[in-house]
């Protein structure tokens, strides 16, 4: 993906890609910093710049389950075409994700192993 390039060369730190929300979610210090998809890019500007950053050119609330997730807002492709427009994006999610505390990763969940079949009295040895 192009803008997801695009997203790893403005931010100049190490961040992590996680298939995610239909696309490739960016991952700073453990939390979510944004996610790009054919939608647009999903960007996590917190709750207190969210007025603020809706009154950007084609940018929406994000819906999870058909509910608002809060902090987040979704900008369609070509709110996000020039660099500069990006950049302006990219940085809201830094400004607010890069406060945040780091997380530790979880462990994996591994799969449930099938009980061991029960053995018959009489082939028990003592």
């Amino acid at each position: 993906m192009i803008l997801a390039e695009r997203i790893r060369a403005i931010v100049g730190q190490p961040i992590l890609p996680k298939p995610m929300f239909g696309g490739l979610t960016f991952l700073l210090n453990g939390n979510m910093l944004c996610c790009v998809s054919n939608k647009g890019l999903m960007a996590r500007v917190g709750a207190a710049a969210e007025s603020d950053a809706l009154t950007r050119p084609f940018a929406t609330r994000c819906l999870g389950a058909g509910r608002p997730m809060a902090g987040f807002i979704l900008v369609e492709p070509r709110g996000v075409s020039s660099d500069s427009e990006l950049r302006a994006w990219v940085q809201m999610t830094l400004d607010y994700v890069g406060k945040l505390p780091p997380k530790e990763p979880k462990a994996r969940k591994s799969k449930p192993r099938a009980p061991k079949p029960a053995v018959p009295q009489s082939r028990r040895v003592l």
